[in-house]
């Protein structure tokens, strides 16, 4: 770890036992403080793959004649001019779409494969050939530069008869940066261009998260950003929870906590027993020296350290870094399991449904899933497989191209690396089956609905929005989705409300604004919306069969106007108004042209459409809220009744930042010279009220 070597006036003060006052920071605000995550780089943390792809049933007898000798023609045209050294080939339909990506150590006699009119090829192939007009070649010095360009393509393209790894976010890594004298540890995605030490990648977000927890208590390394770290003048209360040893004021030294954080990055290099053991001498010391208070210190932090190593499950002795990707197949779905190991310890495992037609062999699936999971991230070392795959030796030569060293990619037999394969391969076994009962149960739910609202058939799409704002300003509307699956949040929407001349609170305006540029851009999509939509993930629709609002017949009124105005008449419509007292349970749903209908308090379906309006309210209320506190940030505190430039001086100077002020209680405020008990409360509820609609 390399530390800032510029000296700072922290550095030289002495390693103190003083307890500065609790920041009365209410707990729910810790992760707010705290700053686990790189605010640049930061991304969601929904790291599941949450829905099963859509696996289309096409007959194998389907194809005709005609229609496969045109396909025929178009392949034996481009076999004439095909090279015979490597390259990747694709597939287009008359239409111009991209059906297949394919790579070849010889271009030419691949697509010859493919043009033989009588050759014995599986139906997926034949509905592939019959549909394709024209093919594209590029050449490529090597088989191996052809399989990674093929695996970038068909990430790029997403083409129909390819196996394709639908959900690819960036995996989470554990970040102590080396640009500031007390390092920091938070939570990083994305380019690693800030100075420190990286350990990862971890599985999921919350893995991450569980981690650093731990790694705070055994080694007491602030995670608070460095903003927050220069304005302390006493500690907060990580500090109180022994969590952080203090160091933004003073309460220990420079060398002391550069040995937590030696510490911290050996345990997180692999050097774990060796770092257990000297926290057991410290503490051993300690003890025979009668200070016991220490010693216990000593003992907690070695508990938080057995706790993460618990919390890992298994641990492998002789395999320090792989990762282990094992497949099962079952209802014509597949789940690929992937376990991470670096530095001998296990840092999570996560479940991925690509999408694949039946046909193809978990063989075929893992190889191309290997090839595009590997197109953005760092190979390890060892690569252990359930499965032999054909391109095995290839894809380790292109692999260890691109990390410059070896990686080596195998199919273990037995012994520790044997049982690594089986354990997940147990897992991802079970993920499948919990993931087609999940479905079947939507899919219950989706019939239940259809029969209730009397909908032509269960709806595949459900759009549900809301509004939200406070007295009419940083008024924002949002829109959820959900589907067979469950709730699509790659499909979520927010709007912020731009039309001039809205009456302020005037949710119908509101209302109509969001809805008139959700579907207008469907109706008449802009040429470069047209290709995101039409190869929107696994076919999942754009339009909705159910669009849901939160209000009464006012409300679902003005809607229906609004569909009627766009030529909208084939999507169905509802509104959901809350019951007396705004309790849950007694909820009425308005449909147009039909009576109010009251459901059972205890109906299944009623349950799903509170979930659904209560994640579009969920979904609202935080978009506003991040809104606000933009606005609240930019104009400072001048916008707060009654505050004026004294008053801000004496609340600035005491809080130091204006996030502190916004996290103060009304006890805190009201101790501020100058601030009164109305103007205290006046400042807590400016940045603490709640936004309407």
């Amino acid at each position: 770890m390399d530390h800032d070597s510029t000296d700072h006036p922290k550095a030289s003060v002495p390693k103190g036992t003083r307890h500065g006052r609790n920041s009365d920071l209410p707990p729910q605000d810790l992760a707010l403080v705290t700053g686990d995550v790189d605010p640049a780089t930061s991304a969601t943390d929904d790291d599941e793959d949450t829905r099963l792809p859509e696996v289309p049933e096409e007959p194998a007898d389907t194809v005709a004649e005609g229609t496969l000798a045109i396909g025929h023609a178009a392949i034996e045209n481009a076999v004439r001019l095909a090279p015979t050294s490597p390259g990747v080939y694709r597939m287009l339909n008359a239409a111009h779409d991209v059906l297949y990506v394919g790579k070849a150590k010889n271009v030419r006699k691949r697509l010859s494969s493919y043009a033989r009119p009588n050759a014995p090829l599986p139906a997926r192939i034949l509905r592939m050939i019959a549909a394709t007009v024209n093919v594209e070649i590029v050449s490529t010095t090597t088989e191996t530069e052809a399989l990674l360009l093929e695996a970038n393509l068909i990430k790029q393209l997403r083409p129909r008869f390819n196996v394709q790894l639908r959900d690819d976010k960036s995996f989470p890594y554990i970040l102590i940066t080396g640009d500031h004298w007390a390092p920091q540890i938070l939570k990083h995605r994305g380019a690693q261009t800030r100075t420190g030490r990286y350990f990862g990648p971890f599985a999921s977000a919350g893995a991450v998260n569980r981690t650093i927890t731990a790694l705070q208590r055994a080694f007491l390394i602030r995670s608070c950003t460095d903003g927050f770290f220069e304005s302390r003048t006493r500690p907060c209360l990580l500090y109180q929870i022994r969590r952080c040893s203090g160091p933004c004021t003073g309460e220990i030294d420079f060398p002391g906590y550069s040995e937590l954080v030696r510490e911290a990055t050996e345990f997180l290099s692999g050097r774990s027993h060796a770092v257990k053991q000297e926290l057991a001498a410290e503490m051993e010391k300690a003890s025979g020296e009668l200070e016991f208070e220490t010693a216990a210190l000593y003992r907690d932090r070695l508990a938080a350290l057995s706790a993460i190593q618990s919390q890992q499950g298994i641990n492998p002795r002789t395999v320090e870094e792989a990762d282990v990707f094992a497949i099962h197949q079952d209802g014509g779905y597949s789940c690929v399991e992937v376990f991470f190991f670096r530095t001998g310890q296990n840092w999570g495992n996560r479940a991925y449904f690509p999408r694949a037609e039946k046909s193809f062999t978990p063989e075929e699936v893992l190889s191309s899933f290997l090839a595009q999971f590997y197109d953005d991230k760092p190979p390890p070392k060892l690569i252990l497989l359930s499965h032999e795959v054909e391109d095995a030796a290839l894809l380790a030569d292109a692999l260890s191209v691109k990390a410059r060293r070896r990686v080596e990619v195998s199919v273990p037999k037995r012994g520790e690396k044997k049982e690594l394969v089986t354990h997940a391969l147990t897992n991802a076994r079970e993920a499948l089956g919990r993931k087609l009962a999940d479905t079947a149960t939507q899919g219950r739910l989706l019939e239940g609905m259809a029969t209730t609202l009397g909908l032509p058939q269960a709806p595949k799409r459900i759009e549900v929005y809301d509004n939200s704002h406070i007295q009419g300003t940083n008024a924002v509307g949002a829109m959820i989705v959900a589907g067979p699956d469950g709730f699509m949040k790659n499909q979520y929407r927010k709007f912020n409300i731009k039309s001039e001349g809205l009456t302020p609170g005037d949710d119908y305006a509101m209302m109509r604004e969001v809805l008139e540029r959700r579907f207008k851009r469907l109706l008449k999509p802009a040429e470069g919306d047209a290709a995101k939509v039409k190869g929107d993930d696994d076919s999942f629709p754009q339009w909705p069969d159910l669009v849901i609002i939160d209000g009464g017949r006012g409300q679902l009124n003005a809607v229906k106007e609004i569909f009627d105005q766009l030529g909208l008449p084939q999507v169905s419509l509802m509104a959901v108004a809350k019951g007396p007292d705004r309790d849950a349970g007694r909820e009425t749903l308005f449909i147009p042209g039909r009576e109010a209908i009251k459901l059972e308090p205890r109906d299944p379906v009623l349950y799903f459409i509170q979930r659904l309006r209560d994640e579009a309210h969920r979904f609202v209320i935080g978009s506003h809220r991040k809104l606000r506190k933009k606005d609240i940030r930019e104009a400072g505190l001048q916008e707060i009744p009654g505050i004026g430039p004294s008053r801000k001086r004496a609340l600035l100077h005491h809080f130091g930042t204006l996030k502190e002020i916004e996290r103060a209680s009304i006890a805190d405020l009201g101790k501020v010279p100058g601030v009164s008990a109305e103007s205290a409360r006046k400042i807590f509820e400016f940045f603490h009220s709640q936004p309407g609609g």
